[in-house]
């Protein structure tokens, strides 16, 4: 089988979290085959789980301060610091049937794409489950799933070059999940490839990894697409959710 690959530009947080949902819906729909996209942040953004209260995992006043822009995903997961020179994301987009019933066997085969990716650049990555991947102990990715009736999203970060002072000063790291890991801050606990392998990557390199890395774990070829008029129209009704306040403040 054949998966549709979009290799996206930069947008903001919600045109990137409205066009992901339409995706969902269009593949609940059979309206588009599974489908992978790569894309990126710009400007450099926050998103937080469906389930979080911004005021608890934001510092809302250094992220007002430095005019930067933040919503609510639909997908669960902890709070995150998407770097517009620093980091890619990724979205797949599939129908149930066609991945494992337990959820944490689909993050598996799906992070196995970033696995493969990492390990390109010569490093040695590994799966925590639930849904981290660690390079020499540390988190370089994170993943957050949601499904719906026959089909489900999963969507997560791949650090390249993050500012990990931006990201340490812009979330309130939960202080009994850094204590679970014996750390004292978010920067103990995380790294990019850039920290790893010494030198400075390039957000091509990435995406070229991560396509080759998703095609060997899904065993498929990708077609190449863009969105569909269908797609950009839901997602231009979907992006009023996640710009408004309701939505990025609800509990």
């Amino acid at each position: 089988m054949k998966w549709r690959l979009i290799i996206d530009r930069g947008r903001d947080p919600y045109w990137n979290m409205a066009l992901d949902e339409a995706l969902l819906v269009m593949r609940e729909n059979n309206r588009i085959p599974n489908t992978i996209r790569l894309y990126y942040f710009s400007p450099s953004s926050i998103t937080i789980g469906y389930f979080q209260e911004a005021s608890e995992v934001v510092n809302l006043d250094y992220v007002v301060k430095n005019n930067i822009l933040f919503t609510r995903r639909i997908t669960g997961g902890g709070a995150v610091f998407h770097d517009e020179n620093g980091e890619v994301t990724y979205s797949v987009t599939a129908l149930l049937e066609d991945f494992p019933s337990d959820i944490i066997e689909r993050y598996r085969v799906i992070c196995n794409g970033l696995i493969y990716a990492i390990n390109s650049f010569g490093l040695k990555a590994i799966f925590k489950p639930v849904n981290d991947i660690l390079v020499n102990g540390k988190k370089i990715s994170g993943s957050a799933q949601t499904k719906r009736k026959n089909a489900f999203l999963q969507h997560g970060t791949l650090m390249y070059n993050t500012d990990l002072d931006k990201l340490s000063n812009s979330l309130k790291p939960l202080r009994e999940k850094l204590l679970s890991h014996g750390i004292n801050s978010i920067r103990e606990r995380v790294t990019n490839l850039s920290i790893e392998l010494n030198r400075r990557v390039t957000r091509d390199e990435v995406i070229d990894a991560l396509v080759k890395g998703f095609s060997k774990a899904l065993n498929t070829d990708f077609i190449i697409s863009s969105f569909t008029k269908e797609e950009v129209k839901l997602a231009s009704i979907l992006i009023e959710k996640y710009r408004s306040h309701e939505w990025i403040y609800r509990k």
